[in-house]
């Protein structure tokens, strides 16, 4: 009669390979799990800065750091001169642009970007859509974000005309030749100016690392299986 019979033996060397794949990938899910707590109290801190009433920007010169996300108000005056169209923006399926103008924040030689919300392409892509100015001292509320938006990245040449794919502030200030402060912000009040102004609070994005994780810890335990399965052998033991 013939028994079936295992044996498990591993060589040195798929032993210590092994545990190196093993705690290379629990340590990156650990890490994935890291980030994902970091994105939830992040958010948690979004949500607490927007039961808070607005705060005021100074006419000096302030640290993104301590201002982004926070709803922010600030007096001044536009200069339409300086508008600009970022491009390739979308809201409900429709192509339009984000419009871009500087507020000379009162009492202060600093400007600061508003992007002032979404307008249509319309049908002519040639024309630009006209714009209701905004004349005079006006108090301008919206969230502080950070002022480099990048879309499309087509070509490195220098940026021409009103259109704009990417926004970057140094090379705004270098356009225009305006200080600004170094945060863009999001306007929410309104001025009835036809704009679009829809800024939807993103959720924490943890959910995207925890699957992350879920993958690396998945990949260790897998690791161990087949590690496992190719180290057991089978023999036939014949028995009298």
């Amino acid at each position: 009669m013939n028994v079936l019979n295992y044996r498990f033996e591993p060589k040195l060397w798929a032993i210590l390979i092994t545990i190196v794949f093993v705690i290379i990938f629990i340590e990156l899910g650990k890490w994935q799990l890291s980030r994902a707590e970091e994105k939830n109290e992040k958010h948690e801190q979004l949500e607490q800065y927007a039961k808070q009433p607005a705060i005021t920007l100074p006419a000096t010169l302030v640290k993104l750091k301590d201002f982004q996300y926070r709803e922010v108000e600030v007096s001044g005056e536009y200069l339409p001169e300086y508008t600009i169209y970022l491009d390739n923006k979308i809201h409900q399926g429709r192509a339009g642009y984000h419009v871009i103008t500087p507020l000379k924040i009162s009492n202060s030689p600093l400007h600061v970007v508003v992007n002032r919300g979404w307008i249509s392409t319309g049908s002519d892509r040639s024309i630009l859509p006209p714009i209701v100015e905004v004349k005079g001292e006006l108090k301008v509320t919206g969230i502080a974000a950070s002022p480099e938006i990048k879309t499309l990245d087509l070509s490195d040449k220098v940026v021409e005309g009103r259109i704009w794919d990417n926004f970057n502030l140094q090379r705004y200030q270098e356009v225009t030749g305006l200080a600004m402060q170094p945060l863009m912000l999001l306007q929410k009040s309104d001025e009835n100016d036809g704009l679009i102004r829809d800024w939807n609070r993103p959720d924490s994005g943890a959910s995207k690392n925890i699957g992350y994780a879920v993958q690396w810890f998945s990949l260790a335990v897998t690791t161990v299986i087949i590690f496992i399965v190719l180290n057991v052998k089978r023999r036939n033991k014949k028995i009298e």
